[in-house]
């Protein structure tokens, strides 16, 4: 069985008009991520066409109502798989059955816009920017990295509820981390639907594409810090110790323990799961590694003709990128994730089920909120 999912935060009728739609062949789960009253009579409608309805209590985004949605049909729907799409309109139902059809073990399937025809400019802004930065982080190049309509296997279901970000970051680390979590990225095309300029989309181009590049800014933050920390301790540690090689490695040492820290702390921030000196281990092993490619590079970009700088610049920016994925995936990833908490998800469930949540009713997510 198919589960769809849609979490939606002020609706219109148009999100009646779906789960109308899909309800006749497949299980419709709505989590109203806090709407408030006045969109009270959409989700009743909703819940009219068939659709099993469940609320936050207030606004606390869309990676938030994903992970409440994904409990509730864990528990309610055991082994189904599931399908996301958007309360908007974006998605047809042929298009959710497309890839409801595509969902197999191990892999998530993404409904992939073309981008052709009258696309909004915010929303062509915003995806390019995205799909800018997971190709730079990732190697991997995606059509749509913000796409709504992605097929879910449930045995992924307990990752996907461990995965960090309330927001529309939550879809992009979905994306980052699906390697890492055993699972494949494979496209369906779809069609590329906008109604009225897409006014009701809630993405916000900058702010949200910030919050989702997030993490590679910090990480660059962090290693410009490590630099200027190297080279001031360079210059105050040589007269004091008389030796160049000693300052070299006096200053190496502070700057790569600050560098860690910060790393393990406030850029891959699953790293304060990972044990101190599991972590370092990696971290030391990944520098050693870095260390030997760094000049074996260079000395086989200035072999065949490569100017120094061009050669440095090159290899600096390749090991940038090497040491930030193997960093995210490896080094500061707790080898088993703890399980997600969601007494509260399953409680709701269990009472729709004893059939005490005809109405939509609050569910208190359990995730800590990020703004």
């Amino acid at each position: 069985m198919t589960v769809v999912l849609i979490p939606a935060f002020e609706p219109d009728l148009r999100l009646v008009g779906l789960v109308h739609a899909l309800r006749e062949r497949r299980p419709v789960v709505v989590v109203d991520d806090g709407s408030g009253p006045a969109f009270a009579g959409v989700f009743a409608q909703a819940a009219a066409s068939g659709a099993i309805v469940f609320a936050h209590d207030r606004n606390r985004g869309k990676g938030a109502a994903l992970r409440t949605g994904f409990a509730l049909i864990a528990a309610q729907f055991a082994g189904s798989d599931v399908v996301t799409a958007d309360a908007d309109g974006q998605h047809t139902p042929a298009d959710i059955e497309r890839v409801a059809a595509r969902i197999a073990d191990g892999r998530i399937v993404l409904g992939a816009r073309a981008f052709t025809g009258t696309v909004p400019a915010r929303s062509r802004i915003g995806n390019a920017a995205t799909r800018a930065v997971f190709a730079w982080v990732s190697g991997r190049h995606i059509r749509d990295t913000q796409t709504g309509l992605r097929g879910l296997p449930a045995s992924a279901l307990g990752w996907l509820q461990s995965v960090r970000g309330d927001r529309f970051d939550y879809e992009f680390r979905m994306l980052l981390q699906a390697r890492s979590a055993g699972l494949e990225l494979v496209e369906e095309p779809i069609a590329t639907v906008y109604a009225d300029g897409n006014a009701s989309s809630h993405f916000r181009p900058v702010r949200d594409s910030l919050r989702i590049s997030a993490p590679v800014a910090r990480f660059a933050l962090s290693a410009l810090s490590a630099l200027l920390i190297d080279t001031t301790a360079l210059l105050v540690l040589q007269p004091v110790l008389g030796s160049l090689l000693l300052a070299v490695i006096a200053a190496r040492i502070l700057s790569a323990s600050v560098n860690f820290a910060v790393n393990r702390r406030l850029v891959f921030r699953r790293g304060r799961d990972v044990p101190v000196r599991t972590a370092a281990l990696g971290y030391l092993s990944l520098a050693t590694l870095l260390l030997a490619a760094n000049y074996g590079v260079i000395t086989v970009l200035v072999d065949v003709g490569t100017p120094l700088v061009a050669a440095k610049l090159a290899t600096e920016a390749t090991m940038f990128l090497v040491s930030f994925g193997v960093q995210r995936a490896v080094v500061f990833t707790p080898a088993h994730p703890a399980a997600p908490r969601r007494p509260a998800a399953a409680a709701a469930a269990r009472r729709h089920r004893s059939g005490r949540a005809a109405a939509p009713r609050a569910v208190r997510a359990d995730a800590p909120v990020h703004r």
